[in-house]
């Protein structure tokens, strides 16, 4: 290409435009850096168009700070009561205390609506908990647990069936979501929920895993 065809001037580059009405559509950011006359006329359109591109924006930015604002509010909550369920755990003298603390934090702190707590070994004062089951490790309704008791990982939203069935028993079809937590050489803990959005996949788990790690470290005390 030639160095005269390289080289466009004022008049061609306004011509083009005039053929191209909806070339700033595709490039908002090119319409606010443009310097418009405040006059009437045409070129006062272009000026309106850059003021709803900078209110958009700043709506934009609004929404985006809000949910930000939002979610740090209940990060801090979440904080607060896990370091509450914490000291709770520590403050017990008996593993039977620590499962009473746990299961009573779930359902009244965190709001569960099925709280169920499966220990490989039995605990003292606790036969007749209703939210507590007791099985071996090699137990056969543990099999679809296999793989989430190897890696320890919080599994949150609608859990398999065979999962499912083996935690709430006669409760299964009032949970729609689930929180899962691991806990390895220990058990499981399930918190369960009527709403099918509480829990769902890809959401933090976090705090769930420092939950988990606060109960099985209490429970390990002598």
């Amino acid at each position: 290409m030639s160095e005269t065809t390289d080289t466009l001037g004022a008049h061609e580059v306004a011509a083009w435009l005039r053929r191209h009405p909806r070339f700033l559509q595709q490039f908002p950011d090119l319409a606010l850096t443009l310097e418009v006359p405040r006059e009437n006329g045409q070129a006062a359109s272009l000026a309106s168009y850059q003021l709803e591109v900078l209110r958009e924006k700043n709506r934009e930015l609004s929404r985006r700070l809000q949910e930000l604002f939002a979610n740090a509010q209940e990060n801090e909550r979440l904080a607060v009561r896990t370091h509450q369920l914490t000291l709770a755990l520590m403050r017990q003298a008996s593993a039977g205390g620590v499962v009473r603390a746990m299961a009573a934090s779930l359902a009244e702190d965190f709001a569960g609506d099925r709280v169920r707590i499966v220990l490989f070994e039995p605990v003292q004062g606790l036969e007749s908990a209703h939210w507590l089951k007791v099985v071996a490790p090699d137990a056969a309704g543990l099999k679809p647990f296999r793989d989430c008791l190897a890696d320890g990982e919080p599994l949150c939203g609608r859990l398999q069936p065979d999962k499912h069935a083996f935690l709430y028993g006669e409760d299964a079809d009032q949970v729609q979501s689930s929180a899962l937590l691991p806990l390895p050489g220990v058990g499981l803990v399930a918190v369960g929920s009527i709403d099918p959005n509480r829990f769902f996949p890809g959401m933090g788990t976090l705090f769930l895993r420092m939950m988990a790690e606060a109960f099985a470290t209490a429970l390990s005390r002598p």
